[in-house]
């Protein structure tokens, strides 16, 4: 098992080290650590070649974390794929549990762990709807992201099936490809933590855009135009859509945005009816044009 690692980073030199410690005291070594430096401006390439000259280190012009981690998996040479975001850490065994795991259950092509999560510096414990599951998960990954990035293994070809990072996402990409892959594919989990997630820090993606659900919304309407759901997906997906909609419309009248509210009362009167179709309709099920 040749595993590649892939580490996007933005002006985190002060983080990353941290970052490619708990790749390279790993108790399984990567076959190669990929450092993409989305356009930082402080000195995180001084840092990275002063601390691991082993580091594949690759600059690009600032082009948004789906670029980067998209500019690492076309360099990856291994046959699986390790995600490790710069502000998080791997714990020291966290490649031997996974690999073999998957070693054990050879039909998996996608694992992921369980995780501590640390706030300003404190643990904090996740709530009910942020508990990680294994198996046929799809569903689960409607509401939210239920897989976090630097605890996955996948193997490339599951890429090669449902493609890259979403470019044109400016967040939730991760919450795109989870789909994208759940949808087609079982997940391996591991209930044991095997990171440690950092989060309460000021360029967290998640502060930087309101209404988060607009990205889910995007996300789901693709998944439903590739037309690989069964009809309990598709059914359970429209209804999210309808409830993420909903949000998106109030939030957008209460900020005085009234382009955008009519916007999202007219994908809430198209889900409708898309919903009542489906539930209706004999063979032939109405879908959302591209």
């Amino acid at each position: 098992m040749r595993i590649s690692v892939v580490i996007p980073s933005f002006n985190r030199a002060d983080r990353i080290v941290r970052a490619l410690e708990s790749v390279f005291t790993q108790t399984l070594a990567a076959a190669e650590v990929i450092v993409v430096d989305d356009g930082s401006t402080d000195n995180t390439g001084d840092v990275i070649a002063a601390r691991r000259t082993e580091t594949i280190y690759l600059h690009q012009p600032r082009s948004g974390v789906s670029g980067a981690r998209n500019v690492g998996l076309r360099r990856a040479r291994g046959d699986w794929i390790a995600f490790l975001d710069s502000d998080d850490e791997w714990l020291p065994r966290k490649l031997e549990h996974q690999a073999a795991a998957l070693q054990q259950h050879e039909d998996y092509r996608i694992c992921h762990t369980n995780e501590i999560w640390i706030r300003n510096g404190r643990r904090v414990n996740p709530m009910k709807k942020h508990q990680k599951s294994g198996g046929w998960i799809l569903q689960r990954c409607f509401p939210r992201c239920v897989i976090s990035p630097s605890s996955v293994l996948i193997h490339r070809s599951v890429f090669d099936d449902v493609g890259f990072f979403d470019e044109e996402l400016p967040a939730c990409e991760d919450y795109d490809l989870w789909l994208r892959i759940c949808a087609r594919y079982p997940v391996l989990y591991l209930p044991h933590a095997m990171i440690k997630k950092y989060g309460g820090h000021a360029d967290q993606l998640s502060r930087a855009w309101w209404g988060m659900d607009r990205f889910r919304i995007r996300a789901l309407e693709k998944l439903i135009r590739s037309e690989v759901l069964s009809y309990d997906d598709h059914v359970l997906a429209l209804k999210t859509l309808l409830s993420k909609a909903a949000i998106v419309m109030t939030g957008a009248r209460k900020r005085g945005n009234h382009d955008l509210a009519a916007e999202y009362a007219g994908k809430l009167t198209l889900f409708q009816k898309l919903l009542k179709d489906l539930v209706t309709a004999t063979p032939g099920v109405e879908r959302m044009s591209p």
